[in-house]
């Protein structure tokens, strides 16, 4: 199988890369850089076929999708800096890359006959209350300017095609590019107390382990909506430092508090993050590990 793959310079689309050519898929990755600008960690993805891409250029798009004729679409760029998404002299780039960009590699999809995989997140939901959302459910009603693009992209994939697979993941991390483990790591190393919310509910993803799940999807055709995050249960983001300085042997002294005392976001937060992943076994797929597992392997990683 041919694959497409965007945003490899990005966490997920990394790891997706390397898990396609580690199963004998040719993969063939994307970004916006001249050339391949993520982690130099030796592995397939910094080594195979690359093509910078534009994807708001909806020329650009077609062409390049028609002359590589891929049997499939992992998208995994989008802009993704939620805070910034809400400057208003951002806005209008956010949406041409995560709604109109999405759009215009559906439409090649469309007309190549080719599955598409759309990373989505779990922002475009209200982020209210406590009940896991499903991943058929349409209440939507996001909360910002990100989780509202990112809801015309899923539109967009789901208005035009048949043959796409929609994944909404939350709470991302890999080795490739920034996350929350990361920067926890540096700041707990740097100061002997640190602050996190409490109150915004989820469950971490580590891309090595979705990307597996992703090209699973790819090799069937078990086509919809999903929720993919790692196993583990539901915590909080105070939850997850402390684990994070546990596992890392830190000492450091985490101080849980509400997001309302946290401040600084532009952006409205969901404090509702839970994704029901319930429809991967009932599909036949198999669940992540669980998040605890995950992220002991990705701290022996980094190592």
């Amino acid at each position: 199988m041919k694959v497409f793959v965007t945003g490899v310079a990005g966490q997920l689309g990394h790891d997706v890369v390397n898990e396609l050519i580690s199963r004998g898929h040719q993969a063939i990755g994307s970004d916006l850089a001249p050339q391949y600008s993520g982690i130099a960690d030796g592995s397939p993805v910094t080594t195979c076929p690359y093509v910078s891409l534009d994807i708001t250029d909806k020329a650009a798009v077609n062409k390049t999708l028609m002359v590589l004729a891929p049997d499939a679409v992992v998208h995994c760029a989008a802009w993704t800096a939620v805070d910034l998404a809400e400057d208003a002299d951002n806005r209008e780039k956010v949406r041409a890359i995560n709604a109109g960009g999405t759009a215009h590699i559906a439409e090649a999809c469309e007309a190549l006959d080719c599955k598409m995989l759309y990373i989505s997140t779990d922002y475009v939901f209200n982020g209210q209350g406590d009940t896991p959302w499903q991943p058929d459910c349409k209440d939507y009603k996001p909360l910002n300017v990100y989780g509202q693009t990112k809801l015309e992209g899923e539109l967009a994939v789901s208005g035009t095609l048949e043959k796409y697979f929609i994944v909404r993941i939350a709470w991302v991390f890999g080795l490739n590019g920034k996350n929350f483990i990361k920067t926890m790591l540096n700041v707990g190393k740097n100061h002997d107390t640190v602050r996190v919310v409490n109150d915004q509910i989820g469950t971490p993803t580590y891309t090595y382990d979705l990307s597996r799940l992703l090209v699973d999807m790819l090799e069937s055709e078990k086509y919809g909506y999903y929720h993919a995050t790692n196993s583990g249960g539901y915590i909080s983001w105070y939850d997850f430092t402390c684990e994070i300085f546990r596992q890392a042997g830190y000492t450091t002294k985490v101080v849980p508090v509400t997001t309302a005392e946290y401040g600084l976001s532009k952006a409205a937060r969901p404090y509702n993050s839970r994704l029901d992943k319930s429809k991967l076994t009932q599909m036949g797929f198999e669940p992540l590990p669980t998040w605890q597992d995950a992220l002991a392997r990705y701290l022996k990683e980094m190592a």
